[in-house]
């Protein structure tokens, strides 16, 4: 059975019909991991590398490019966007500079300009759309055309987001239109078996797992969210972690996903005493999990069980690491599981979040076809939501 799914066609770049000469806002996501000054993984800002050179080379005059940056509270120094205007610099082979702000001293002529950390800015997650529009509104006035390349952010409301392509014609990048075609596509019209590997802890994803009952031939919940179901069932779980909070607000979900046929649970777990990697451990039926154990990963006859299913996919969704994959005793899973789905012929999306996390740490991130930039923004797409600043980039818009 298929479900019926709007498809999400968005205007592009190449639907401009003129870059050349323009001014254009390119809302990117350069939220990367820095440590004593130093970023650890630039993968987001190469990202962005192929719409900024497309638009260099049609062209346009000059790119103002908009970032959040961490989760500032006051301005912190470190949380300032030098480093990333370095970054970018030696990525592109360009310079690209940095200002602190743009108000009455106005522009650079630099042909690459990074603004400083929007949400510095009240105005860029402000509550109060008004507030957002101000704002959305002074940063469309410096720029004729907005395009978006943060997919990873599209489900926020953000002044960065949704209120600058109130004020000027937008469009989706080259990345954000590669991760919508191909999500898009996996869930309104997958090459099958379509199956679904679902981890984690948060049951958030239970109303992810309920939207695609209709379209997944299988579905492999794993991590704490298995521990989760089987609790539902009547299972003791032990002391293994449990969203019990994120259940109870969607306890008709999980009476559906339960009665499922398609849904497969693991049957034995690796458990531990300790969260730590020089905790006692043993391997267990899912029936036998005792009181001061925790399930940390699933079983060897549970990843067997698994892998039988990726292996005869031609679509597999990744969502959510099977078990704790960064401590090494709890990794196995995950390590065979992403093999596998790596060396699958079929389309492989993997949903961003603490999978592409484990993807690029068991180095399989360039042998799957689609690994997302946001894990957020692709959960909300197999859920069947609307991402309200790529709503703004359809086709159809006003």
């Amino acid at each position: 059975m298929e479900i019926e799914n709007k498809k999400m066609k968005l205007k592009n770049l190449r639907d401009f019909p003129d870059w050349s000469g323009k001014k254009v806002f390119v809302r990117v996501d350069f939220n990367v991991p820095v440590k004593e000054g130093v970023v650890q993984d630039d993968k987001r800002m190469a990202h962005a590398l192929p719409t900024l050179c497309y638009l260099l080379e049609q062209g346009v005059s000059q790119i103002i490019l908009g970032t959040h940056f961490g989760r500032p509270k006051d301005h912190e120094s470190h949380l300032k966007t030098d480093i990333l205007a370095d970054g970018l610099t030696k990525l592109i082979g360009q310079p690209v500079k940095k200002i602190d702000d743009w108000g009455e001293k106005g522009l650079p002529t630099d042909r690459l300009v990074l603004l400083e950390n929007l949400r510095f800015h009240l105005g860029e997650k402000s509550k109060d759309e008004s507030q957002r529009d101000a704002f959305g509104r002074q940063l469309a006035d410096l720029v004729d055309v907005y395009v978006n390349e943060a997919f990873s952010n599209s489900h926020r409301s953000h002044a960065s987001m949704t209120s600058i392509p109130k004020f000027v014609p937008g469009f989706a990048g080259l990345g954000v239109e590669k991760e919508v075609e191909a999500i898009s596509k996996a869930i309104q019209n997958p090459k099958r078996p379509l199956v679904a590997v679902i981890g984690g802890l948060k049951a958030d994803k239970l109303t992810a797992i309920h939207h695609l009952l209709p379209i997944a031939d299988h579905i492999l919940v794993a991590g704490a969210l298995a521990c989760n179901l089987l609790k539902a069932k009547g299972y003791e779980i032990g002391d293994s972690k449990s969203d019990d909070e994120g259940m109870e607000e969607r306890l008709s979900l999980v009476a559906a996903i339960n009665e499922s046929d398609k849904v497969h649970l693991p049957t034995d777990f690796v458990v531990a005493d300790a969260f730590s990697e020089s905790a006692q451990i043993k391997q267990v039926s899912a029936e036998a999990i005792e009181s001061g154990w925790m399930a940390l990963d699933i079983g060897p006859q549970s990843v067997d069980q698994f892998k039988q299913y990726i292996e005869s996919a031609q679509t597999v969704l990744w969502f959510g690491p099977i078990g704790v994959f960064e401590l090494t005793p709890f990794s196995e899973g995950t390590r065979i599981l992403g093999q596998s789905i790596a060396d699958s012929q079929g389309v492989t999306i993997i949903g961003g979040g603490d999978s592409a996390n484990a993807v690029k740490q068991l180095d399989l991130a360039d042998q799957m076809t689609l690994v997302s930039t946001g894990g957020g923004a692709s959960l909300k797409m197999i859920e069947g939501e609307a991402l309200p600043a790529l709503d703004l980039l359809r086709a159809d818009a006003a």
